[in-house]
C-alpha cells in the first residue's frame, strides 16, 4: 500500500498531467486498465448512479466501501476515491475505511452535504485535510489527499475575486498536508494558467472525455485530470443510440 500510494503521489507533474480515469465498479474500472491508464479514480456521482443513490452523500460511506472493494479486487493499480465531503465521519474513519478497500487516495470537498450544503470555512476545510493527513501518517501510508473548493461551481459570492479568494482557500489546504488541489469547474485558459501557475501543487483539472483535446491541458500546467460523471454520461450516450435502433 505504501509503494502504491508513492505511485499514485508521483504521477502528479505538472504539465505532464496524470490522468485518471473517474470509474464507478469493477467492469469499468477493468476497461480503463486495460486502455492502459496506470491509476484510477472513484467519483462519488457515477459511483452514486450505479448504485440507484443521489450524489451529494446519497449513501453511506460503507456503500461506498463495498464498490471500492470490488473495484479494487478486479484491477492493480492505485485507485483514488471521491468521499464527497466525509459523509459525516471522523478523520480518522474515512482513511482506515479507504486503507481496508485497498484505495490510497481521496478527494476532499468543502460543500458540507449533511449541514444543509454549508460550504466550509478556508480554515475548517485546511483543518481536516490536516486530520486527514495525521491520520494517514499514523497509519503509515501516505494516502493522497486532492483537496477540491466548490466556490467555483457554487458561484459563491463575487466572481470578481473568486480566483483569489479559491487561491487563498487552496493554499490552506496545501500548507495543511493535501497532495493536490481541485478548484473544480471548466475553467478558461486564462483562469487555468492562474490556478496553476499561483497554486504550490498539482492542480487537479475535469475534461470532457469525448470533447476535450487530451493535449491541451499540459501547456496550461495541469497535473492532473479526472473526468466526474462526464465519461459514464459519454457512455450513456452511446448506449442510448444503440438501444435506440432496437425500440
Amino acid at each position: 500500500m505504501r509503494q502504491r500510494a508513492a505511485t499514485l503521489k508521483a504521477l502528479h507533474v505538472p504539465g505532464n498531467p496524470a490522468i485518471l480515469p473517474t470509474v464507478w465498479d469493477a467492469w469499468s474500472a477493468q476497461l480503463a486498465v486495460d486502455a492502459g491508464f496506470a491509476a484510477l479514480t472513484a467519483g462519488s456521482h457515477p459511483v452514486a448512479d450505479s448504485v440507484g443513490k443521489p450524489d451529494g452523500e446519497g449513501m453511506s460511506f460503507d456503500e461506498l466501501l463495498a464498490r471500492v472493494a470490488q473495484i479494487t479486487g478486479a484491477v492493480d493499480v492505485p485507485l483514488s476515491v471521491d468521499v464527497e465531503s466525509g459523509y459525516g465521519e471522523t478523520p480518522q474513519r474515512l482513511i482506515e475505511g479507504l486503507l481496508s478497500v485497498g484505495a490510497v487516495g481521496l478527494n476532499i470537498e468543502d460543500t458540507v452535504h449533511r449541514e444543509g450544503k454549508r460550504l466550509r470555512s478556508p480554515e475548517e476545510h485546511a483543518a481536516l485535510v490536516g486530520e486527514l493527513r495525521a491520520a494517514a501518517d499514523a497509519a503509515g501510508v501516505h494516502v493522497v489527499v486532492n483537496a477540491r473548493t466548490d466556490l467555483f461551481i457554487r458561484e459563491d459570492g463575487d466572481a470578481a475575486d473568486r480566483v483569489d479568494r479559491a487561491i487563498a482557500r487552496l493554499t490552506l489546504a496545501a500548507e495543511a498536508g493535501a497532495d493536490s488541489l481541485y478548484p473544480v469547474d471548466r475553467h478558461d485558459d486564462a483562469t487555468m494558467r492562474r490556478l496553476t501557475s499561483e497554486l504550490p501543487l498539482p492542480v487537479n483539472a475535469i475534461a470532457l472525455p469525448d470533447q476535450d483535446d487530451p493535449a491541451s491541458f499540459g501547456p496550461l500546467g495541469v497535473g492532473r485530470i479526472s473526468f466526474g460523471p462526464f465519461l459514464q454520461r459519454a457512455l450513456s450516450g452511446h448506449a442510448e443510440t444503440l438501444l435506440a435502433r432496437w425500440r
